[in-house]
C-alpha cells in the first residue's frame, strides 16, 4: 500500500558522477529500509544532472562562476519539479540556499579527513609529520585553495598545479605519473570501495577538512511537507548539529571560491568546532576552536567565524 502523500515513483536528482550516483544509492537503500513501503526500488527513479561544475574541468571554480556550481541545475530540476528530491554531498552546498528549497535531512557522516594519493610505487610512509611524504619540491595536483594553502604553510617548497577530475580520474593521472601527489576526500574513497588508495590519512591537526565535508544532505521543496516528515526518519541529528556549525561559519566568514577556509566539528556531548582562514599562499594562516552545547551549533559557528574574520586580513574576502 502506499502513503496516501506520495506520488510515485519517487524521482531523485543527483549529480552524474560516480560517487555522486553511489551515495545516491545508499541514500536510497537507507530511505527504504526506514519505510517499509518503499523496500522496492522501483518507487525510485535516478535522474543524474550534469552540472556546470562537472561540465568545465580546465579553471577553478571561482573563475566560472563560484559557489554552488554542483548544485545549480540541480535546485533548477527541484523547482521546476522534475525531481522531488536531490542527493547532494553537503560540503558542495552554498549556505544560503535558492528560496523554495530546505535542507531536509542529514546523513550520518563518514570519515571527513583527506588523504594524500601517491603513486603506486611510493611506498609505505609512517612518519610523525605526514606531509614528509611528499619529496622535496614535490608537484601537488589540488584545485581546493583550502588544501593548497595548508600544504603551502606547512611545506612552502610545494608546487601546485591544477587538477580537477573525478575520483578515479585523478587516481590515475597520480598513477600516470602526471603529478607527484593529489588530495582527495576519505570519504568518497570509502563510498566507491577505494579507501586501499590512500597512501596516507591526514589528521585534521594537519589538514583540516571542508566544511560538511563526509556529509550527505537531503534537499526537497519548502512546500514537500510530507516528504519532509518521510526523510526525518532518517536524519542523523549529530550530523545535523556539526553541519549547522559548519555552514554558520563560512555563513560568518561570506568568503569566495578563493578564500582558503576549513571546518570541522564533532559532537561528544559538547559541540567542538576549528575553523581556518588562510591566505593562498600559505604565508597567513589563522586556526581557532571553540566549544559549547549542540543546541547552540549555529550561534558557535557564527562566533567563531567572526573572530576569524576579524582578525584577518580584509584582502582574503576580497578576492
Amino acid at each position: 500500500m502506499r502513503p496516501h502523500f506520495l506520488n510515485l515513483p519517487l524521482r531523485v536528482g543527483t549529480r552524474a558522477s560516480p560517487l555522486a550516483l553511489a551515495q545516491t544509492r545508499a541514500f536510497l537503500s537507507r530511505l527504504s529500509h526506514f519505510c517499509p513501503v518503499l523496500r522496492t526500488m522501483e518507487v525510485f527513479e535516478e535522474h543524474p544532472i550534469k552540472t556546470t561544475g562537472d561540465k568545465v574541468q580546465d579553471r577553478r571554480l571561482a573563475e566560472i562562476g563560484g559557489k554552488g556550481l554542483f548544485a545549480k541545475e540541480i535546485h533548477e530540476a527541484l523547482l521546476d519539479r522534475r525531481v522531488d528530491f536531490a542527493v547532494h554531498s553537503l560540503k558542495d552546498l552554498e549556505t544560503a540556499l535558492p528560496p523554495g528549497i530546505v535542507l531536509a535531512c542529514t546523513l550520518e557522516r563518514e570519515d571527513a579527513r583527506d588523504v594524500l594519493i601517491l603513486p603506486p610505487d611510493a611506498g609505505q610512509h609512517e612518519a610523525a609529520d605526514p606531509l614528509q611524504a611528499l619529496p622535496p619540491a614535490a608537484l601537488v595536483g589540488t584545485s581546493s585553495v583550502r588544501r593548497q594553502a595548508q600544504l603551502l604553510a606547512a611545506r612552502p617548497d610545494l608546487r601546485i598545479t591544477l587538477f580537477r577530475g573525478n575520483v578515479q580520474t585523478r587516481l590515475d593521472r597520480v598513477a600516470a605519473g602526471e603529478v607527484d601527489a593529489s588530495l582527495l576526500a576519505l570519504a568518497g574513497l570509502k563510498r566507491l570501495g577505494l579507501a586501499h588508495r590512500a597512501s596516507v590519512v591526514l589528521p585534521p591537526e594537519i589538514m583540516l577538512p571542508a566544511a560538511c565535508q563526509g556529509i550527505v544532505g537531503i534537499t526537497v521543496r519548502a512546500e514537500s511537507t510530507e516528504l519532509h516528515e518521510l526523510l526525518a526518519a532518517i536524519e542523523d541529528v549529530r550530523a545535523r548539529a556539526v553541519a549547522t556549525a559548519e555552514r554558520a561559519l563560512l555563513h560568518a566568514l561570506n568568503g569566495s571560491c578563493r578564500t582558503p577556509i576549513g571546518g570541522y566539528a564533532t559532537v561528544d556531548g559538547v559541540l567542538r568546532l576549528t575553523g581556518l582562514v588562510a591566505s593562498e599562499d600559505g604565508t597567513f594562516l589563522l586556526r581557532r576552536k571553540i566549544e559549547g552545547a549542540p543546541a547552540d551549533a549555529e550561534r558557535l559557528g557564527e562566533e567563531l567565524g567572526a573572530s576569524l574574520k576579524s582578525d584577518s586580513p580584509a584582502s582574503i574576502f576580497e578576492l
